[in-house]
C-alpha cells in the first residue's frame, strides 16, 4: 500500500485510497495552493461540495498542478436544496470546476421522502456520464436499503464521519457486504482529539504523529480517508502514513477511544 494504491469500486473504477478533503478552506488561491501542493506531492484524490464553496479552487488548482486530468480523482456532492434539480446542479458544479466531467457524484445528506427519488436521478446523471461514479454521504443503513431495494445502479460509495472517536461498525460491514466503500471525512477529528493520550501513546510506539495514526488506522479499517490541510508540510505528513503498520493489539486499543471518550 502506498500513495497511489486505489480501491476497486461496484462499477470497477478505482478510487484512491488516500485524498485531500478541502472544507473550510476558502476559495480562490488558499484551495488552489492546496490542492496543487497535493498533487505535486503524490495525491491524486480531491473531495469537495458545492456547499464547501471552493469548487473554483479547487479545479484551479488541478489546472495547475500539470497532472493529466485523467490522473485526478475529483469528487464534489448534491446539497439538499438541489436534490429536485440534480441535472442543474451538477451542471453548476462542472462549470465552477471547470471540468468535462467529476470522476464521484455523491448525495450530500439524505432529505427524508426524497431518498429513493433523488437516486433516480443520480442513476440518470451517471448514464449520461458526466459522473464516472455516484454515490451517498452520510446515509445510515435503513436508507441505503432502501436505495438498494429499487437500484439499478447500487452506490459506490458512502461518506460518513469516521475516526477511533466515533465509527459505526455495523455500517461499515452493512457497507462492506453490499459492496459500498465508505469514505472517512473528518478524519482527524477536525483536530479535536490529536492531545488524546492514548493515541500520543500509540505514535510514540511508531514514531508518527497523532494525525498520522488516525490516517493509518482509517486505512487499515479498509475505508478511503479524506484528511483536510491547506498546509504544505501538513499535507506531507499525512501522506506519510505507508510506511508502517499498527498492530491489532494497538488497532483494538485505537477502537476503544470513541467508547471512553
Amino acid at each position: 500500500m502506498n500513495l497511489q494504491s486505489t480501491a476497486e469500486l461496484n462499477n470497477k473504477t478505482k478510487i484512491p485510497l488516500l485524498g485531500l478533503g478541502v472544507w473550510q478552506i476558502a476559495n480562490g488561491k488558499p484551495t488552489a495552493d492546496a490542492v496543487s501542493w497535493a498533487l505535486h506531492l503524490g495525491y491524486r484524490h480531491i473531495d469537495t461540495a458545492k456547499i464547501y464553496r471552493n469548487e473554483e479552487g479547487v479545479g484551479e488548482g488541478a489546472r495547475e498542478s500539470g497532472v493529466p486530468r485523467e490522473e485526478v480523482w475529483v469528487t464534489t456532492k448534491l446539497w439538499p436544496s438541489d436534490q429536485l434539480n440534480a441535472r442543474g446542479a451538477l451542471q453548476g458544479s462542472l462549470a465552477r470546476l471547470k471540468l468535462d466531467y467529476v470522476d464521484l457524484y455523491l448525495v450530500h445528506w439524505p432529505t427524508p421522502g426524497l431518498v429513493t427519488r433523488t437516486w433516480k436521478a443520480m442513476e440518470a446523471l451517471y448514464e449520461d456520464g458526466r459522473c464516472k461514479s455516484i454515490g451517498v454521504s452520510n446515509h445510515s443503513i435503513p436508507q441505503l436499503s432502501a436505495i438498494l431495494r429499487m437500484a439499478k445502479v447500487r452506490p459506490a460509495v458512502n461518506q460518513v464521519k469516521c475516526s477511533p472517536f466515533g465509527f459505526n461498525q455495523r455500517l461499515l460491514d452493512y457497507c462492506n457486504q453490499h459492496g459500498i466503500v465508505v469514505e472517512a471525512y473528518s478524519p482527524l477529528t477536525r483536530g479535536r482529539d490529536l492531545q488524546n493520550e492514548t493515541l500520543g501513546l500509540i505514535g510514540q510506539t511508531y514514531h508518527k504523529s497523532p494525525a498520522q495514526i488516525l490516517i493509518r488506522w482509517a486505512l487499515q479499517k479498509g475505508v478511503v480517508v479524506l484528511p483536510k490541510s491547506k498546509q504544505k508540510d501538513h499535507l506531507r505528513e499525512n501522506a506519510d502514513v505507508f510506511d508502517f503498520a499498527i498492530t491489532p493489539q494497538d488497532m483494538y486499543r485505537l477502537d476503544q477511544l470513541g467508547t471512553s471518550s
